[in-house]
């Protein structure tokens, strides 16, 4: 079973195991370093890599650690923003674009499951929109009117393949779903099959443009928390946020969603997908995994750090399926994180502020399978061509600098000083924290906030909570044992490792005085 960036399993974790690679790569120019082995770095590496580029792939942890190991893996063209949004927002010919895409995308992952025979349980299937009172009668209405405008077949439908009352539905044909986790490990094993790199446990701390001495051309450096460095041509952050301090993170959204796999009776597991109308909505589908079936749903989401209890989440996810479906038992129950975009499209194309050949692909909401692969086709045509069909709708610089920008940044970074170790002795935290074992929560002592984690043995893990991205207060996350920062997204362990960008440097680990 692979790792994944929360202490809950996900039903993917079990479909693989770890990749047998070296951790090392020749020292030498590289036409794209892509940092992020999720279903989006992964598959863009493939992608380029087949047309003929030589591709390094840089993972701060293990392929798949990230969002991708956590994903529902629903494959829409009906998306999570409306197409009555996008046709708002960004015009009607816009949103044909948006629905061309990812209807590309779908028949994109199927082409590779096909090409490479994987089994991951992909299989094309009708989704489900339904709504259960007039104020979502009237929004489905609109929902089908905008479909028919780009192009994306809809009707409605007398029937729901869950026991869920409603009173008006759609039918969307030809959506998909797959193992996800097991299709990107083969593909990440066909990309270095045709010659390409992949290096885990390699954070990327920063990049810098220089001009190479020998052809005097512009190249990128990569400096890695391995004290390794990387040249290349063209660099791509598929990170799921970029790191470091960009106007991106002002316009992306993290939220976290929760979700649980569970057994039912043998006949009364859905084929389809479906998904009701509430905020946040629920959704729901079947996968089988080495021929046993699994029921997946999900919902409960909320933004990342701004849930006091994380775990009446799951409960309330519990109860809600338990109400509509004759629950045999819980196998897997976990979270991940996405996050939103300001405007309801993805950003993906030059990273805002960068110079040239520098990539970012952000901002996929809750779509990010179908958002992954219109990333995989509009990046890989930038990169080899310089131009691509969905480059305006999608580019991320239609997000215009903040005006105090810089001044916003360096405030915030001076708002909390760093706490200085060894203020505080181990029985003055007992007393102070009146923590029970597995628990954490951030206490003020002398003045000061000290993040505080007490594991099931009674140790005590404690850090400065200050995030080091932009200096917000982090909270507790009982359910998956994190810390999350409510501003921006970044995620930390009990012991204050980075499991989730924006940030790229560990939480300060304090050192307490013996009494």
């Amino acid at each position: 079973m692979i790792k994944r960036d929360g202490a809950l399993p996900s039903l993917w974790q079990q479909t693989v195991n770890p990749l047998d690679i070296s951790n090392t790569a020749p020292d030498t120019k590289y036409d794209v370093i892509i940092v992020g082995a999720g279903i989006t770095g992964i598959s863009l590496a493939h992608r380029l890599q087949s047309a003929g580029l030589q591709c390094l792939v840089l993972e701060a942890h293990s392929c798949c650690f990230g969002t991708t190991g956590g994903t529902t893996a629903h494959l829409n063209t009906l998306l999570d923003t409306p197409y009555t949004t996008i046709i708002k927002n960004f015009g009607e010919e816009n949103a044909k674009l948006v629905a061309q895409g990812v209807k590309e995308a779908v028949h994109n992952i199927e082409k590779n499951i096909e090409k490479y025979q994987i089994a991951c349980g992909f299989e094309r299937t009708a989704a489900y929109l339904f709504a259960q009172d007039d104020d979502q009668q009237k929004e489905l209405q609109d929902i089908v009117e905008s479909c028919e405008k780009v192009s994306v077949p809809v009707h409605y439908t007398n029937t729901i393949p869950v026991n869920i009352p409603f009173i008006k539905a759609i039918e969307i044909p030809s959506q998909a779903k797959f193992s996800p986790v097991k299709y990107v490990y083969e593909l990440a094993k066909a990309f270095i099959d045709a010659g390409g790199q992949l290096i885990e446990q390699t954070a990327v701390v920063t990049h810098a443009h220089r001009t190479d001495e020998v052809t005097s051309e512009e190249i990128i450096e990569v400096q890695t928390d391995t004290d390794l460095t990387y040249v290349t041509n063209a660099l791509v952050y598929a990170t799921h946020i970029p790191p470091g301090v960009n106007v991106l993170h002002l316009r992306c959204a993290p939220y976290r969603s929760y979700a649980m796999a569970v057994k039912l009776p043998l006949d009364n597991y859905p084929a389809e997908l479906c998904y009701d109308m509430v905020d946040p909505y629920h959704y729901y589908r079947t996968q089988v995994i080495d021929g046993e079936p699994y029921f997946i749903a999900g919902g409960e989401d909320h933004k990342t750090g701004h849930e006091e209890n994380t775990t009446a989440c799951f409960n309330r996810l519990e109860a809600h399926v338990r109400k509509y479906f004759n629950v045999e038992s819980i196998t897997h129950k976990w979270s991940s994180q996405y996050y939103e975009p300001a405007d309801g499209l993805p950003y993906i194309g030059e990273l805002p502020g960068a110079r040239p050949n520098v990539f970012v692909a952000t901002g996929y909401g809750g779509n990010g399978m179908v958002y992954s692969q219109v990333a995989t086709i509009l990046l890989s045509d930038l990169i080899l061509t310089g131009a691509s069909a969905y480059k305006d709708v999608f580019d991320p610089n239609r997000v215009k600098p903040v005006a105090g920008f810089a001044n916003f940044i360096k405030e915030n970074a001076d708002v909390v000083k760093n706490l200085v170790s060894g203020l505080v002795t181990r029985d003055q935290l007992e007393s102070l924290s009146d923590l029970a074992h597995g628990d954490g929560k951030v206490v003020v002592f002398d003045k000061h906030k000290i993040a505080l984690y007490k594991d099931p043995e009674g140790n005590l893990h404690v850090l400065n909570p200050t995030c080091t991205h932009l200096k917000c207060g982090v909270t507790w996350n009982a359910a998956e044992l994190s810390w999350d920062c409510p501003c921006h997204g970044a995620r930390y362990s009990i012991d204050g490792d980075v499991l989730n960008g924006p940030a790229n440097m560990d939480l300060k680990k304090i050192d307490l005085k013996e009494d």
